[in-house]
């Protein structure tokens, strides 16, 4: 048998290079994978001219790693991630992330990465550490409150409207006290640190809440690694079930959360289903609690129909659906007299 010729790892900038996207892409489909849209550079093995694996990064999450057929059982898959890590740290990169099929899990746990949560046969989350969860809910244990009825809001923000201040006051009225996360990937129309503002601006009136920056432990629909799913329905059940279980197993404990509270979903169909999801995976841990939305001139108010009314300019009409802190950040950055 002759040997294998030597592996040659290349890092690939793959924004706005179709070609090498397509190689790339071929690949990934002999393993049943597609690409998610997100990643930035792929570290590629090649074998003389043959792409023979490859193992995306974006940001500090590891994504479509995946080995030619007549490669696998040559230890490239460990070559491929050690790769892809010292290309991580090279970038500031040190806690990584790496979510895959169930089936996956004792491939990447020999090279270094430990699960964190599991969603059925669907999807397993991984890191790169031992104890990063533990960690994160050591930090959460700092601004732990005492108490009977202690609340937790999941929001987006995007941007904060006169509904999420309703939702917010409603919750804090009926706890000791409330922990208020603001999801921090930059997924959204509004960087995080607007709508961090926004939010703290509008709540800054309420005395029992503890406001929490995102963490990548609350994880943004817009961001989970979809690859390996072929079904959008997959892909949603299995973001939904990795979110919930995170926050039911390892978040809600460290801080003593006793109620979940989220407002109603009239309009996006993908939001309502992860509301179902959250009743179901939170029964007998969190008590899950669904206020209904506020209306504003007979229509449910929402986020999205700001950034609707953004776009034309219509700030006459955006006034009356959000406070006044937010409207103040939407003057003082979009107006037409600043555009």
């Amino acid at each position: 048998m002759q040997p294998r010729p030597p592996i040659d790892f290349r890092i690939a900038e793959v924004s706005g290079n179709t070609r090498r996207r397509e190689t790339i892409r071929a690949l990934l489909a002999d393993s049943g994978l597609g690409m998610d849209s997100d990643i930035t550079t792929f570290v590629e093995a090649w074998s003389n001219d043959r792409l023979v694996g490859c193992a995306g990064l974006a940001a500090n999450v590891i994504k479509c790693v995946a080995i030619d057929e007549q490669w696998r059982g040559e230890n490239l898959s460990a070559q491929l991630l050690a790769e892809v890590e010292h290309l991580a740290l090279a970038r500031g990169h040190f806690h990584l992330f790496l979510c895959t099929r169930p089936c996956n899990r004792e491939r990447f746990q020999r090279n270094g990465f430990w699960p964190v949560v599991q969603s059925g046969e669907n999807a397993i989350l991984l890191e790169n550490t031992p104890s990063g969860i533990q960690r994160y809910c050591r930090s959460l244990q700092a601004s732990r409150v005492a108490g009977q009825r202690i609340g937790a809001i999941v929001m987006n923000a995007n941007p904060f409207t006169l509904g999420h201040r309703y939702l917010v006051e409603q919750a804090a009225a009926r706890c000791d006290w409330l922990h208020l996360f603001v999801v921090s990937e930059d997924a959204s129309f509004f960087p995080y640190s607007a709508r961090w503002k926004m939010v703290q601006s509008g709540v800054a009136h309420l005395p029992n809440i503890t406001l929490h920056e995102g963490s990548q432990y609350i994880i943004s629909r817009a961001t989970f690694p979809a690859y390996f799913l072929k079904e959008t329905g997959k892909v949603q059940q299995a973001w939904s079930e990795i979110d919930l279980l995170l926050f039911r197993n390892h978040i809600a404990p460290a801080l003593g959360i006793t109620h979940r509270f989220i407002g109603s979903e009239p309009f996006c169909d993908i939001t309502r289903q992860y509301n179902h999801s959250m009743h179901q995976l939170l029964a007998g841990a969190v008590e899950v609690v669904e206020i209904p939305r506020i209306k504003a001139a007979g229509h449910a108010i929402s986020a999205s129909e700001v950034r609707r009314l953004l776009k034309t300019h219509q700030f006459s009409r955006i006034r009356e659906i959000v406070p006044d802190t937010t409207f103040a950040h939407l003057t003082s950055h979009y107006s037409a007299e600043v555009a």
